[in-house]
């Protein structure tokens, strides 16, 4: 975690772009050597923040996995590939920056495959995953919604007692978002616990098995929809569920696993709309 004193009200989404730049196949996972990349991008600019992000129980950053079109018969050189970093405290866009800066003339090599970096978008509009929020405007929702839709884009899953839980239960969402929200927001937005009493109301979800370097990880990837019949309750949850975005839910929110998006949910003022009876489509290929 940074010093309190350097953290910026602001939350940040960034997408990098990359391009293949020889034949063959790309290694399944590539989460380690995604993380590697982003600390080095930080080491550029600034030693003693990357030093930092990296002895932090608590990660400021969520990274996805490699996204893009992988052939069955193998990358061509040109290949479109991205991924995204999710930045919790504001004060890490300058040096994250910076570090492009200094980088983007460097070859990358991911699990010994080489790329070439296309483009960077960091600026709401320029890519439909790059965004910005702060967290003043976020505890201060316009519309509170008491159905919530959380979509899960890769595997995700949680600590639970001492094992690990797949199925995406409120408290655990909520609990998980919850404690991230107050590590890394300003002291004045901090949010009060909360007992979540919601029903899941619906769900699509499938187990999923990402390869990663330290063994196989099980989560679960489709969509919830959590209903919540407290307003109180209602509200910090939708707080909880745009911040998702950034955050990230559950474990290894920095190895690709937990990457999340708030669906359309229902205001407390109106009606709650019927379950859905069709699958929605099929979520972001970002497992790796």
């Amino acid at each position: 975690m940074l010093p309190q004193q350097h953290k910026f009200s602001t939350l940040h989404s960034i997408v990098v772009e990359l391009a293949a730049a020889d034949v063959g196949d790309i290694p399944p996972t590539l989460s380690r050597a995604l993380h590697a990349l982003v600390l080095k991008w930080f080491a550029a600019a600034s030693p003693s923040v990357a030093e930092t992000i990296h002895a932090s129980q608590n990660s400021p950053l969520t990274i996805s996995g490699l996204l893009g079109n992988r052939r069955p018969t193998g990358v061509h050189v040109g290949d479109y590939f991205y991924f995204r970093i999710g930045l919790l405290d504001g004060s890490l866009v300058e040096p994250l920056m910076r570090g492009f800066e200094q980088s983007e003339t460097q070859s990358i090599v991911l699990g010994d495959f080489p790329f070439v970096l296309r483009n960077i978008y960091a600026l709401p509009g320029t890519h439909q995953l790059a965004g910005a929020a702060d967290y003043g405007l976020l505890s201060h929702p316009t519309q509170v919604l008491t159905d919530i839709e959380i979509h899960f884009l890769s595997p995700t899953s949680f600590k639970q007692n001492q094992g690990v839980q797949t199925f995406p239960l409120p408290e655990l969402v909520f609990n998980s978002l919850h404690r991230r929200w107050n590590i890394f927001a300003p002291e004045q937005y901090h949010l009060p616990n909360c007992e979540w009493n919601a029903l899941v109301s619906a769900y699509d979800l499938k187990t999923y098995a990402l390869k990663m370097e330290g063994g196989t990880e099980v989560g679960a990837q489709g969509w919830v929809r959590y209903r919540f019949s407290s307003p109180e309750t209602a509200r910090i949850a939708t707080i909880l569920a745009n911040f998702a975005f950034f955050a990230g839910v559950g474990r290894k929110t920095a190895m690709g696993m937990g990457q999340t998006q708030l669906a359309l949910g229902t205001s407390v003022l109106q009606k709650p709309p019927k379950p859905k009876q069709s699958k929605v489509s099929k979520p972001l290929p970002v497992r790796n």
